[in-house]
Formats: C-alpha cells, sequence, structure tokens
C-alpha cells in the first residue's frame, strides 16, 4: 500500500489569506483615493495659474478687465474637466477667478480662488480636508497648503 503525500492549501489558510488581502485593500484605496485628489487639486490651482495669467495680458491690450474669461479674447476660461472655471467678479481693476469642483465627481466641495493681488484662497472644501474659508489653496487632508 502506498502512502499519499496531501498537497494543497487548507480553508483557514485560504481564509487568512483572503483577510489579510482585505485588510491591505481597506487600507491602499482610500489612501490611494486622496492621491488622485491631490493630483486634480494641482491641475485646477495651475489652471488658475495660467488664467491668471492670461488675464494680466488681457488688461495689457484693454487697460480693462471687463470682457475677459470669455471664448475668442486672450483670456478664455479652461475647459471644465473635474473642475469649472469663472468669473465671479470682473471689474475694470478687479477680478476674482474661482474654480468649483463639479458637483457630481470626486471633486465636489472644492472651491479655489484667486484674484489680481495674487491673493490665493480656498473657500469651501469636503469634511476631513480642513476648515474655510483659508488664505491659501488647501492641498491636503487637514487643511495644510
Amino acid at each position: 500500500m502506498r502512502a499519499y503525500k496531501r498537497t494543497g492549501f487548507t480553508l483557514i489558510e485560504m481564509m487568512i489569506t483572503v483577510a489579510i488581502a482585505a485588510i491591505l485593500a481597506a487600507v491602499a484605496i482610500p489612501s490611494y483615493s486622496d492621491y488622485v485628489k491631490r493630483g486634480k487639486i494641482s491641475q485646477a490651482t495651475s489652471n488658475l495659474g495660467s488664467m491668471r495669467v492670461k488675464l494680466e495680458q488681457f488688461y495689457q491690450d484693454n487697460r480693462t478687465f471687463v470682457g475677459a474669461c470669455a471664448a475668442g479674447t486672450v483670456a478664455p476660461l479652461p475647459p471644465a474637466d473635474d473642475f469649472t472655471y469663472s468669473c465671479p467678479t470682473l471689474t475694470a481693476t478687479t477680478y476674482t477667478i474661482q474654480a468649483t469642483g463639479v458637483a457630481a465627481g470626486a471633486m465636489n466641495g472644492f472651491t479655489y480662488t484667486i484674484d489680481q493681488s495674487n491673493n490665493k484662497a480656498t473657500t469651501a472644501l469636503p469634511s476631513g480636508w480642513g476648515t474655510a474659508p483659508v488664505a491659501c489653496w488647501v492641498i491636503k487632508k487637514g487643511g495644510a497648503c
């Protein structure tokens, strides 16, 4: 009679492996989600900075900010992606450019602004990211600028 050597995994070993994978996923997924949000925030703040330069060029050409933030000008608004862009304040000598997170997307709750004096502000944040308004662009959880 031959003795057979059993090989393979037991049910307990498989359950332990699945439990370890679930714990790793529970830690990794929120971290990855925050990492993706920080990348999208960088894109929005970069667009605001570029828009500020374009508005200054518009002012040099026209001696006013009125009429900027429109298609066909030197300073058109950037296309909407995870943020929508607007110019809620646009007078002859002042402006404010605003980036607002798209309501249906992951960036819902974020609002960033910049004005003619290069004053950067975060006027709205989702919970866990800090308390708005803040006189800088919040780029990390906890309110870090």
